[in-house]
């Protein structure tokens, strides 16, 4: 039998209805849930002794309910003839003070001022079906009645799916009467509605309008959220913002209720914020594992990421987290990010946090009762201090923060907050300053005093360990070096370099460092990242190296204007973030791949010379451009792809003749890196050159 509307329009229709209730006979259909679903809500705004004003009533039991527990002062209308006349029979005797009457809500006979709360559950939503001008006066007369028979702090009180155009319309029409605004959403309303009625996909909400006294000239307009979880509500700064917020949780309901149905949605992240101030607090990504076969014990389990390790290709990447959710063996692994910024006490304490809410993303079919196993790396929750935090006019909010590794050795990064999972610097710190850390987090664990910024060491120059890259990139581009002619005597010989693009400066420091006889000229456009990585990342200039604030694009093409005067470079380096994030390639910009400037480029290197570029591209059709468009200018072209990461590493040359095989290349990595180990020059022994180049392949 159906009993829906073909079309939403004819919710709107007194034919419709007058059909509906006379199909539907005296069993009672419960929009948006039934009493027990609601009760919470109801109780918390209507008092027992408040007189009641139903509009729309259908043939709900809600107000029979109502008036079972206490609620006898109410009144319930409809517009349709029928049913009015199915609920008096049904109350006639059991419940004699309330009422029933056929009446038009836009047109209501009640004097002004007749009611403290009309409640409204469903008829909102089902008069305005679209915003047709002829429905929006309708709903126009129907508002102004509401207000009209509420008494000053009355309450109109809507129950509804508070779809887009309702809550538009209704907190638009309220909050220009001067009335205080608050949307409260109905504790678990996602399962009660996908349960009762199928059809609505979406969560309830209650609009609770209080009708204020007018104040002359007052523009002041109050918007209120009380989400389900929280034990009050949360002041909002405009209907954009409470939009925006009622969207999330549909948003959040809708994606639950998919996840319960077995669909395949593909990646799906969501943030879980701080109920108090808004802001993030954990990442959450749901990976689902098909192949795993179902067991008693393996359908669900939350694996916490450590502290500082978010940027990690495990637990950073889709193809990562996929793998570490296969090794985990469970249908359905939600991996766990915790936000910067956040005190974080214990693995228990973020487990009893948590519990409630992940258990909403559960697979289809875990057996109720069934205990989730949280999981992370040896059990810990990392440690991550923040140690400097500032705004640069160019490159936006960074911070600088110390944090744990897999080994227990600590880091120290650059992190730009517009993108936050990237790290754009990275420097070890010595290890006697990272034992110190360790020791002293042990000591306060013994005194049950929680971790502070004192748990790491101090930002001096002198705790960054210089000899040690962190970064695969940068460890690839100095492998490049191998491509130069003779380079068993670059330690020997003068090597002028130029690098475009400092950050923490670790790159032109490992090279001045390490390349006794090199001169470098670092080209930085932000001086802000100068200061950083002069203060925070043990960077200083000297006679050898030199920084130079200035745009790359404009520095290069001074120096390709210089005729004759014009400097030769052995090797020019690219490591240079794009600040434009809509783009399908973060690094370069695209300016610094186009052919105009690629030829300026050229003009600076010497013959023999190599350029380096880091590539990270993510749109396949421009970095096919961006390698024939070098291809066209250095004819020599090598690729690097760095495992786990959308890192290439691109080495271009003048020549065809000077290409090497790779049983060549690798001969020449390995008798540099003979060089490079000799005794007291500070070579870390875990970096091999010779690893750095055996995936190179020629384009």
């Amino acid at each position: 039998m159906n009993l829906l509307p073909k079309s939403s329009k004819e919710f709107g229709s007194v034919d419709y209805w007058e059909k509906f209730f006379q199909q539907r006979g005296k069993k009672a259909f419960e929009w948006y849930g039934t009493y027990l679903e609601l009760c919470g809500v109801l109780h918390k705004y209507i008092k027992p002794r408040e007189k009641v004003l139903v509009i729309g009533c259908g043939n709900s039991e809600l107000s029979e309910q109502l008036y079972d527990v206490g609620y006898r002062d109410i009144v319930n209308i409809d517009i349709s003839e029928v049913v009015i006349k199915q609920m008096k029979e049904c109350n006639a005797t059991r419940r004699p003070q309330m009422s029933f009457l056929k009446m038009d809500m836009t047109q209501m006979e009640f004097p002004d001022a007749s009611f403290q709360v009309v409640l409204d559950k469903g008829t909102l939503d089902a008069v305005l079906t679209d915003e047709e001008e002829k429905t929006l006066q309708q709903v126009d007369r129907m508002l102004a009645e509401v207000g009209r028979v509420l008494q000053v702090g009355g309450r109109y009180l809507c129950i509804s799916l508070a779809q887009a155009h309702i809550l538009k319309k209704a907190v638009g029409h309220f909050s220009r009467e001067g009335w205080m605004v608050r949307v409260h959403q109905v504790a678990n309303s996602q399962d009660q509605v996908l349960e009762a009625e199928p059809q609505f996909s979406l969560p309830v909400f209650a609009f609770i309008m209080t009708k204020f006294r007018p104040v002359p000239g007052s523009a002041l307009q109050i918007f209120e959220l009380c989400a389900q979880e929280q034990g009050k509500p949360v002041r909002l700064e405009s209907a954009e913002r409470l939009a925006e917020a009622v969207q999330e949780r549909q948003q959040y309901a809708w994606l639950c209720s998919q996840l319960r149905r077995k669909a395949r949605l593909g990646s799906v992240s969501l943030d879980l914020c701080d109920g108090d101030t808004g802001e993030p607090r954990y990442t959450l990504h749901v990976v689902d594992s098909p192949t795993v076969k179902p067991s008693r014990d393996n359908h669900f389990a939350i694996f916490i990421i450590p502290q500082g390790r978010e940027t990690e290709w495990l637990f950073g990447m889709d193809e990562g987290r996929k793998q570490l959710a296969a090794s985990a063996g469970f249908r359905r692994l939600i991996t766990v990010a915790l936000h910067r910024g956040q005190q974080y006490e214990s693995m228990d304490h973020i487990q009893a946090e948590l519990s409630a809410r992940v258990m909403e993303l559960a697979p289809a079919g875990m057996p109720t009762q069934q205990q989730v196993p949280f999981l992370s790396v040896g059990g810990d929750i990392g440690v991550r201090t923040i140690q400097h935090q500032d705004c640069s006019p160019l490159s936006g909010d960074y911070v600088i923060e110390d944090v744990q590794g897999d080994d227990k050795r600590y880091f120290r990064r650059l992190i730009f907050l517009s993108n936050r999972n990237v790290v754009q610097s990275e420097a070890r710190l010595l290890k006697d300053v990272s034992h110190k850390a360790q020791k002293k987090r042990k000591k306060d664990r013994k005194k049950q005093r929680p971790a502070d910024a004192e748990d790491l060491p101090a930002a001096l120059g002198q705790s960054i360990d210089k000899s040690y890259l962190c970064c695969e990139h940068h460890k690839a581009m100095i492998a490049g070096l191998a491509l130069l002619r003779n380079p068993e005597l670059l330690l020997e010989i003068p090597l002028a370099l130029l690098v475009v693009g400092l950050g923490g400066g670790s790159l032109p420091l490992f090279v001045h460092d390490h390349f006794p006889k090199s001169c470098i000229d670092a080209v930085e456009i932000d001086p802000s990242m100068l200061e950083v990585a002069t203060q925070w990342f043990g960077f200083s200039q000297s006679d050898r190296m030199k920084v130079h604030i200035a745009d790359g694009l404009d520095y290069i093409t001074s120096l390709a204007g210089g005729g004759e005067a014009r400097p030769g470079y052995d090797v020019i380096m690219f490591d240079v973030d794009s600040k434009d994030p809509t783009l399908g390639m973060s690094c370069p910009p695209p300016a610094f791949v186009e052919q105009s400037f690629l030829q300026k480029v050229k003009s600076i290197l010497t013959p023999a010379g190599v350029f380096i570029l880091n590539l990270v591209c993510r749109d396949l059709g421009l970095k096919d451009s961006v390698l024939a468009g070098l291809k066209a200018v250095f004819p020599l072209l090598y690729v690097r792809r760095i495992e786990g990461e959308v890192n290439e590493i691109l080495f271009c040359q003048l020549y065809p003749e000077q290409k090497l095989a790779t049983p060549e290349l690798l001969e020449t990595a390995q008798a540099l890196e003979r060089t490079l180990r000799k005794p007291g020059r500070g070579w870390d022994d875990t970096y091999v050159l010779s690893d750095m180049l055996k995936t190179v392949k020629i384009v």
